[in-house]
């Protein structure tokens, strides 16, 4: 399908803007709508403006209008749950790829996967996905070392990020614990607590600066080490990933596609 028309949820935010610039610079794609919460400084500004790649047409709305083939979400957990509603209900695919949402957000936006193809992924970064494969892979090999296999999870994100740890690192715990059957999730340690559990994962949230995301998925067992280290450099490989996931599910029936569809894994 050629001229796919895109609509960008979250147009003005730091992921959407490089979305809006990435689907105008792409010929398989259009840029149909760019959205924003009602009452945003945003509405009514040209979205590419807002981008830094000039003027494109598109003005930054509070409502979804015709002419759409995918949303692409990239805002705030209420704005998922609101566009997947949309979605579900005018049967148009989304791509979402915000996170931090509890858990009634979470099954809010499943239930659109019932009428419309969506993706729902903690991170959009293929390399990410792949490390996410890989993860699974060395969990499997590794859970009945002798001695056994401590796993501790390290992201870091830039300043402005609200929701620790990344759903990427709560992600990659997820799959730890689906091959290795750890069962405690720790978020940091501090003071006298005592020798480690070895039914434990632990993570560590770091927030410095700008930076755009790292994961390192770390296998300590007596004697050797190995990690999985995954570095965004700037924001458009999650943007990339994003447009890669939109070409694939907008010729999908309705359903819950993942990543790994995507890449094929």
């Amino acid at each position: 399908m050629s001229n796919i028309g895109v609509a960008v949820n979250g147009a003005a935010g730091r992921m959407g803007q490089r979305i809006v610039a990435l689907v105008h610079a792409d010929e398989e794609l259009r840029l149909a709508a760019a959205l924003e919460s009602p009452g945003s400084p945003a509405i009514g500004r040209d979205a590419g403006e807002l981008a830094g790649i000039g003027a494109v047409g598109v003005p930054v709305a509070a409502e979804l209008g015709d002419r759409v083939d995918i949303v692409i979400d990239f805002s705030t957990p209420d704005g998922l749950v609101q566009i997947a509603q949309v979605c579900g209900d005018r049967q148009i695919p989304l791509v979402a790829a915000t996170t931090g949402l509890t858990d009634e957000q979470r099954e809010a936006v499943l239930s659109a996967s019932q009428t419309t193809p969506m993706i729902l992924a903690p991170n959009m970064s293929l390399a990410v996905n792949v490390g996410m494969t890989l993860v699974r892979e060395a969990a499997r090999a590794l859970k009945n070392v002798p001695g056994g296999i401590d796993v501790e999870i390290v992201e870091r994100h830039h300043r402005y990020k609200e929701d620790a740890p990344s759903g990427t690192a709560l992600r990659f715990g997820e799959i730890v614990a689906e091959e290795m059957q750890q069962t405690k999730h720790r978020h940091g340690r501090e003071g006298q607590v005592g020798p480690r559990p070895r039914n434990e994962i632990g993570y560590h949230a770091l927030r410095t600066g700008d930076n755009v995301g790292e994961h390192s998925i770390i296998f300590g067992a007596l004697g050797e080490t190995l990690e999985v280290y995954v570095r965004g450099h700037t924001r458009d490989s999650y943007a990339h990933g994003a447009l890669a996931a939109a070409k694939y599910l907008v010729t999908k029936r309705p359903g819950l596609y993942t990543m790994n569809d995507v890449l094929g894994l």
